[in-house]
Order: structure tokens, then C-alpha cells, then sequence
């Protein structure tokens, strides 16, 4: 396993008020792209299908989205290969994904949905059927928006943040080396021996 692990949204559930922000700005930059979205409310052409869901109970609230595991279980389910690593994040080919579910059972966070698939404006059709297509969906870090996720950029109280765990280790790291030295030097007679 490679000793780097992956990027991923945190949130301070202190901060959440559940107002949906992220939803709609994880809706708009994934669909913008589609060309699938108009400029008003009345004017979508798509049903308003983020790839993160507020969930709201009575202690907290939060936005649930993929948490891209190194050991990533969807990943390892998929039978269609739907499901690659692109770096450190796990990302769906909603093209080669046929709708069987296997994802969603795997998924420890329920972070991925399946929802119709939508291409420019219109719903794809299932191959030898006028059904309409389903594809997994989960949180993919706005991989392809240079300026990162669009849920933690329009989050009006702040409470998303992107969080390397590999950064998150050597503060801590840093700060009880700090604490350990401030507590030794108060107590020289009790320095440890090496």
C-alpha cells in the first residue's frame, strides 16, 4: 500500500447549519460541464443530482461524501472496473457502470448513490432499451476544477475543509514533539533515559 493516503472533505458538524450550499454548488460544477444546466432555476434541464448528500439529524448535520479509502471496498467490488484510482482519489466511469449496486452495498459511509444518468441535458438510455440509464455517484473532489471542491469554496460558514491526512499527521507530530519538550524542560529530574 502506498504510504500516501488521499484527499477527502472533512466537516465541523459545529459549523454546519444544514442549509444545502454544497449540494447545489456540487450539482452546478459537475453539471456545468455536461452543458446541461441553465442559468435559472427554471431553466435545469437535469434533475438536481449532487454527488454529496446533506444528512440532517437532531444532533448534527453534514454533507456524507466518499472519503476515498486506500483499500476503497467499491473499487474492489466492481466487477465492470467502473471504479478506478486516478492519483489518490477513487472516481466512477458512470460510461462503463451498468447500475448492479455492488458499490452501494460496499460503501461503509453510504456516500454513493445511483442515479440516472444525464448527458448534455438528456437521459442516456440503457443499451437495447428505451430504459433510462443508472450510474453509481459519489464525491470525486471536483477532480477536473483546478480550484478544487465547489462544496468547501461556497460553504457560508466555513465547516468543509479538505483534509490531507499525510499534512494532518506531521502537525500533530509537531505539536506533541512541542508539548513532550515544554514538559521536560520544566522537569529536567525527570528527563527520560535513552
Amino acid at each position: 500500500m502506498d504510504n500516501d493516503f488521499g484527499l477527502f472533505v472533512t466537516t465541523d458538524t459545529s459549523k454546519c447549519t444544514g442549509c444545502r450550499a454544497c449540494e447545489m454548488a456540487c450539482f452546478q460544477s459537475h453539471n456545468a460541464k455536461r452543458n446541461s444546466v441553465g442559468k435559472t432555476v427554471g431553466t435545469i434541464s437535469t434533475p438536481v443530482t449532487p454527488k454529496l448528500y446533506v444528512t440532517v439529524i437532531e444532533t448534527a448535520s453534514m454533507p456524507i461524501q466518499c472519503k476515498h479509502c486506500e483499500n476503497s471496498p467499491c473499487k474492489i467490488v466492481c466487477k465492470q472496473s467502473a471504479i478506478i484510482r486516478f492519483g489518490h482519489q477513487v472516481v466512477i466511469d458512470e460510461n462503463k457502470c451498468i447500475g448492479c449496486k455492488d458499490c452501494l452495498v460496499a460503501c461503509p459511509f453510504g456516500a454513493i448513490a445511483l442515479l440516472p444518468y444525464y448527458d448534455k441535458g438528456k437521459q442516456v438510455t440503457q443499451v437495447g432499451s428505451n430504459d433510462g440509464k443508472v450510474a453509481a455517484s459519489k464525491c470525486d473532489l471536483c477532480i477536473e476544477d483546478e480550484n478544487g471542491p465547489a462544496c468547501v469554496r461556497v460553504c457560508p460558514n466555513e465547516a468543509l475543509k479538505v483534509a490531507d491526512v499525510n499534512e494532518e499527521r506531521k502537525r500533530k507530530n509537531v505539536a506533541a514533539a512541542e508539548a513532550l519538550a515544554v514538559v521536560n524542560a520544566g522537569a529536567p529530574e525527570r528527563r527520560l533515559l535513552s
